[in-house]
């Protein structure tokens, strides 16, 4: 299994992503997918959200296609239908450890796709589900708030669980040993990752970049990652970020206060935070000004480890 990161930078500007944009990304999810085809045959690089505009191009990681076989998939399992971004290492005998990852609020664009084919460098067969699909497209949004407002407050949890268990089950008949699986999530799918952790036992591991902690409750999120601690079937790596100015690190202590409360939880007892200083939130965002290279590149040397530790 190879070992090394296999990423290139890219050089594109700014005008460049925003053609790519135009001409591939589209402003539906169906164009979306094509574009996502597209980049899975010719290499080419786009599709980024319009809300996380400007693009830094100059520090955009590029993950070549080499030895891979990536696709749009339509899972359709457990009466789940989904839409997903799928990659795997080429010519490999044998079931393959399964990663979920999870995007951030603006779900799959290419930063995600391209998290999944680093994945897939490393041997997994990596999948991106689209958990946005049943409210709309976020790439095509242009503020934050409208994405808070049409998309996530749209997108309840138990949906997001559901989905996740289909992706596991396609994952199953398609190449993919279950029993070696994780998640790994960004912003709002780091959120995801604790809740997938508490709710689903074939996960073998989590790994949480920034996700939110605490927050309110309602009908479609009923709980948040403090509230199961007790629940966890999986242990989680926490990423979290010292600069972050929407998860304030008293949050990450009552978190980790949880946990050492959680006794008699194997999975609780062993997750773990790991705290950059002076290092802002979507610190692995290398698209955003907010990229921060040492941090990025430990916490995913990190997230390696992790996997490998708890077997998967």
């Amino acid at each position: 299994m190879k070992k090394s990161h296999n990423f290139a930078v890219n050089n594109k500007t700014p005008s460049d992503f925003n053609a790519d944009g135009l001409a591939l990304a589209g402003k539906n999810h169906q164009n979306r997918r094509t574009f996502l085809r597209n980049a899975s045959a010719a290499g080419l690089l786009g599709g980024f959200a319009l809300a996380a505009q400007p693009i830094q191009a100059q520090q955009v990681i590029s993950t070549n296609f080499d030895g891979l076989e990536a696709n749009e998939v339509d899972i359709q399992e457990n009466g789940v239908e989904l839409y997903a971004y799928m990659v795997k290492p080429k010519s490999v005998t044998g079931p393959l450890p399964v990663v979920i990852v999870c995007s951030e609020i603006f779900g799959v664009h290419e930063h995600i796709a391209d998290i999944a084919r680093r994945f897939a460098k490393q041997g997994y067969l990596a999948i991106a589900p689209e958990f946005f699909t049943r409210a709309g497209d976020p790439t095509s949004l242009g503020t934050f708030a409208e994405i808070m407002k049409e998309i996530i407050s749209q997108t309840p949890d138990a949906q997001v669980m559901d989905d996740i268990r289909a992706c596991l089950t396609w994952a199953a008949k398609n190449g993919g040993d279950t029993n070696r699986s994780a998640v790994t999530g960004f912003c709002w799918g780091g959120r995801i990752t604790w809740l997938a952790c508490a709710n689903i036992p074939e996960l073998k591991a989590g790994v949480a970049w920034y996700g939110r902690l605490v927050g309110e409750k309602s009908d479609n999120f009923p709980a948040h990652p403090i509230d199961l601690a007790k629940e966890l079937k999986a242990p989680v790596l926490g990423l979290y970020g010292g600069a972050d100015d929407g998860i304030p690190l008293n949050t990450v202590e009552q978190m980790k206060q949880a946990l050492l409360q959680a006794t008699g939880n194997a999975a609780a007892q062993a997750s773990r935070f790991e705290i950059y200083p002076d290092t802002p939130h979507a610190f692995h965002a290398d698209y955003r000004a907010t990229y921060r290279e040492a941090a990025a590149k430990d916490g995913w040397v990190k997230c390696l480890q992790w996997f490998k530790t708890h077997g998967v």
